[in-house]
Formats: structure tokens, C-alpha cells, sequence
């Protein structure tokens, strides 16, 4: 790189067998831009091009995150200026994580430290999803008057009983271990071995098989404690089971213990229409019969949320003025009508091509 010039926001590289696309924003916890979504793809398929690359692997710069997700303050930006490039941001962001889930080479994803929405994105359709014991992992849209994205209406609901549902209501993070039990990742391997993962998979044999990975893969790994989405799974099951926030709300009201009582409290501080929202969109995901499926629907949701007062309020409160109280409107989930919540759910025009 020459003085003075820019530093680029994804590094790709060949190492041996392996190709490594490392996202470079570590000041932003390697949040995305569209230019980094667009040079991920392109890596993408030039590496399932080449025969000399037997394996792929994403990472992410610096020691605190993988990737935060995508740049919220961009998106909001956009918004405002109505300018489009929100829209096109979701619409090829879809498309990248679509073409992760049906990679045709072993992607091998290291979560390591924060990894949140878009970098879930990134992770959790992968075929090898690791995670190490500092990663924080959620889905924190309802806390910024947003839903549920990049596929996770998917995801979530293969989690086991409702553990996706928590997931996608509360916006909570966790840890390692609950990432796995949420079958949002595979394998936990500590920090301080991650070099050794990229430079085993380095020496891989081309046309090694996904089988192959895993062997050693697992050679590394360790295994996981137990997380508070296991100890606490039959009350998450008993209080999120129903099809309503109100219900859920009520439930978890009657439930006794701390775990309870704080997953109240902190859906009581989420976007009303928001969370309504979301639970309609992950138990139409339960529903569905494909990742595609989900990603259309979720387009149209989140085109439309750029004509919700939520989504400014939420992103001028956690990003913008950060004083970490929004006034959302409604601001109660008793007053999000039916009909508000149905607007949301409109096909997107054009629709999502995958």
C-alpha cells in the first residue's frame, strides 16, 4: 500500500490451498459497507473458480470482532436521502448470504469476538461455523426499531423448541456455547489457536471433501459449557411458544426467576412494531421450505421499514445521539395495529433474484 492511500476494507489472499477473505474495518468491529459486500462476492467466486483453492475461509480483523454487521449509520443515511443505496445494500447482502449457504467448497468461518446480524450473515449459512470464547453472538435488530435479516428468519426457527425465537425477539447476545446449541455454529476452538485452523486447512488436499474439514477441524475444537439458552430452554419453550408478543409477555410475567423477569424487561425496551413484526416473520419462517423463501419476504419487510419512524428513532438512539433511549411509536405493543404490521409484509418490487 502506498503512503497516504486507503486501506482496503477486505483483504483477499491465497495461503497454500486456502483462500482467506479477512474484513478490514476493525475500528467499526468490521461492520459492512456495500463495496465490502460486493468485493466478498467477487472473491467468492473467483475462489470456487480456481482449482488450485480447496477451501475458503472468512475472518475478520482485529481482536474484538468478526463483523457487527452491517453499517447501520450508512443504512440510515440512505434512508433519509432516499437514495437507494439501502435497497441495493439488502438486495445484494441477500444475495451473498444465498450464495454462502450453497457454497460449492468447504467455507470455513472463524466468529471470533462480535458477530451480529450481517455477520451472522456471513457465518451461520457457512458449512463450518467456529466460534471461540470470546464471541458474542445476536441478532440485535428489535433494539434499533429493525427486524430480523440475512436469512435469519431461517435460521432462527431450526433452532431448537423456541431458543430462535428469544433469539430474534430479544436481541440479546450469547456466548460460544449457545451459539451451538442454537445451530448457529459448529464447533467451538480457542482465539489463540485460529492461526493454527489457517494453517491446517493451508495444507489441505484439493477436492478434500466438507468431511474432511470437519476431521480437522474437531481436531482442534474443544468442547462447550454449557450456556444459559440450555439451562434456561424449558422456560424459553413454556413463555415463547405463542404467536403473540402480548402472549409471550403474559407468560413470561407469570414465570418465576430471574431469567424470566429480565427477558421481560428487555422486551418491554424493544420496538413494539418491531417485535411484532418479527414474530411473524420467524413463524413464517418456520413455514417456509427454503432459505430463498425467507430472504424474498425479509426484502419486503425491510424495504418498508425505511418508511418506519422506528427505524430512524431506533439508529438515532444507538448510534447517532447514543443516548440509548428511543421513543417508539407506538410505544406500546397493545397499539401496534394488525393492520400496520401487514403493510410490513408487502412482496418487494423487483423482487429478490437468487
Amino acid at each position: 500500500m502506498q503512503d497516504g492511500e486507503r486501506p482496503s476494507e477486505v483483504i483477499i489472499e491465497r495461503r497454500g490451498t486456502a483462500g482467506i477473505i479477512r474484513l478490514n474495518r476493525p475500528r467499526a468491529l468490521n461492520s459492512l459497507t456495500l463495496p465490502m459486500i460486493r468485493a466478498i462476492t467477487e472473491a467468492l467466486d473467483a475462489f470456487a473458480g480456481d482449482a488450485a483453492v480447496a477451501s475458503v475461509v472468512v475472518t475478520g480483523e482485529g481482536e474484538r470482532g468478526f463483523c457487527a454487521g452491517g453499517d447501520i449509520r450508512a443504512l440510515h443515511e440512505s434512508a433519509r436521502a432516499g437514495d437507494g443505496l439501502a435497497g441495493a445494500f439488502w438486495r445484494e447482502e441477500f444475495r451473498l448470504n444465498h450464495m454462502i449457504a450453497f457454497y460449492p467448497k468447504p467455507y470455513v468461518a472463524l466468529m471470533d469476538g462480535i458477530t451480529m446480524g450481517g455477520g451472522v450473515g456471513l457465518s451461520s449459512h457457512g458449512r463450518h461455523r467456529i466460534v471461540t470464547e470470546r464471541t458474542r453472538l445476536a441478532m440485535p435488530e428489535t433494539g434499533i426499531g429493525y427486524v430480523p435479516d440475512i436469512g435469519a428468519t431461517w435460521l432462527l426457527p431450526h433452532a431448537p423448541g423456541e431458543a430462535g425465537t428469544w433469539l430474534g425477539l430479544t436481541g440479546l447476545d450469547i456466548g460460544a456455547a449457545d451459539a451451538i446449541h442454537a445451530r448457529l455454529a459448529d464447533l467451538q476452538i480457542a482465539s489463540s489457536r485460529l492461526g493454527e485452523v489457517i494453517e491446517v486447512l493451508s495444507i489441505l488436499p484439493l477436492g478434500s471433501a466438507p468431511s474432511d474439514v470437519d476431521a480437522v477441524l474437531q481436531a482442534l475444537s474443544e468442547p462447550p459449557a454449557e450456556g444459559q439458552l440450555q439451562r434456561n430452554a424449558a422456560t424459553i419453550d413454556r413463555a415463547f411458544r405463542f404467536d403473540s408478543v402480548e402472549a409471550i409477555l403474559a407468560a413470561l410475567a407469570v414465570e418465576e426467576g430471574d431469567f424470566p423477569a429480565e427477558t421481560r424487561r428487555v422486551l418491554l425496551t424493544r420496538s413494539p412494531t418491531s417485535l411484532k413484526l418479527a414474530l411473524r416473520l420467524l413463524r413464517a419462517g418456520r413455514r417456509s421450505i427454503s432459505l430463498a423463501e425467507c430472504l424474498r419476504r425479509e426484502l419486503g419487510a425491510c424495504l418498508q421499514m425505511l418508511h418506519n419512524p422506528d427505524f430512524f428513532e431506533g439508529i438515532r438512539a444507538a448510534v447517532i445521539d447514543k443516548d440509548r433511549n428511543p421513543k417508539w411509536s407506538p410505544s406500546s405493543v397493545e397499539a401496534v395495529e394488525a393492520a400496520s404490521v401487514e403493510h410490513f409484509l408487502k412482496p418487494a418490487e423487483p423482487p429478490l433474484l437468487l
